[in-house]
């Protein structure tokens, strides 16, 4: 199938899962993850209605940006703080903040250009060395931290990566405890901690993370086929 077939079977997986968990429809956003495509692919994958997309490198952002369709790009792959500057003006959100030091960072650059900048902190709660990610016990204190110091951040939610498991009902626990904490602070909603977004699963897990609560799916290989790393710059 193609992109376009892809993004319809997907939409059509992910509405019968979320209407199975017992949720409404069209609450679950689907950001397709453009890693290593092309604008031609990305434009298309637009086309066939994708509102928003992720990145994980700051370079593919700026390579790619001035030839993509109107769109909301999301940064959710590491980012370093010197990088923090080449994509402050560009994405609507960054998932992957996982320290005060680059909570700091998108504040400072954020109020340079005189917005606010809408995050999600990463949360590590299997703990896995490969990934970054701040623990389950640690969130709390890194949310006062930048609510108290960073008044250019608006904290949407919570991202997390599950480990890799060939049966992806064996990761719930995973997210099911990230859901835990996400909902102790959606009761605590102002303006600066304004908790409407889980992201959690990708391609591979994207209906276990549905039906343990996630409302934002990060999917790549499932819209575009395997990754081609050789055109990585």
């Amino acid at each position: 199938m193609g992109i376009r077939e892809n993004i319809q079977e997907i939409n059509k997986n992910k509405e019968a899962v979320t209407l199975r968990a017992g949720r409404q429809s069209g609450e679950v956003l689907l950001v397709a993850v453009t890693k290593t495509r092309t604008a031609e692919e990305i434009n298309e994958a637009i086309d066939a209605g994708i509102t928003d997309i992720g990145e994980n490198k700051v370079q593919e952002i700026m390579d790619k940006f001035d030839s993509v369709k109107p769109v909301r790009w999301h940064m959710i792959g590491h980012l370093q703080t010197n990088k923090v500057k080449y994509i402050i003006d560009k994405v609507a959100m960054i998932h992957s903040v996982d320290s005060f030091r680059l909570a700091e960072e998108i504040n400072r650059r954020a109020e340079q250009h005189n917005l606010v900048m809408d995050i999600l902190v990463q949360v590590n709660s299997a703990q896995e060395e490969s990934k970054f990610g701040i623990t389950s016990a640690e969130t709390g204190e890194l949310i006062t931290a930048i609510l108290e110091n960073c008044p250019n951040i608006r904290i949407r939610g919570l991202m997390c990566i599950a480990p890799f498991e060939d049966n992806p009902e064996d990761v719930r626990i995973y997210f099911r405890e990230v859901k835990e904490l996400f909902d102790q602070y959606v009761q605590h909603s102002h303006a600066a901690l304004d908790f409407r977004y889980l992201s959690m699963g990708m391609s591979h897990d994207y209906e276990a993370a549905i039906m343990e609560g996630s409302n934002m799916i990060r999917v790549g290989t499932a819209i575009f086929g395997e990754r081609n790393y050789q055109i990585q710059g």
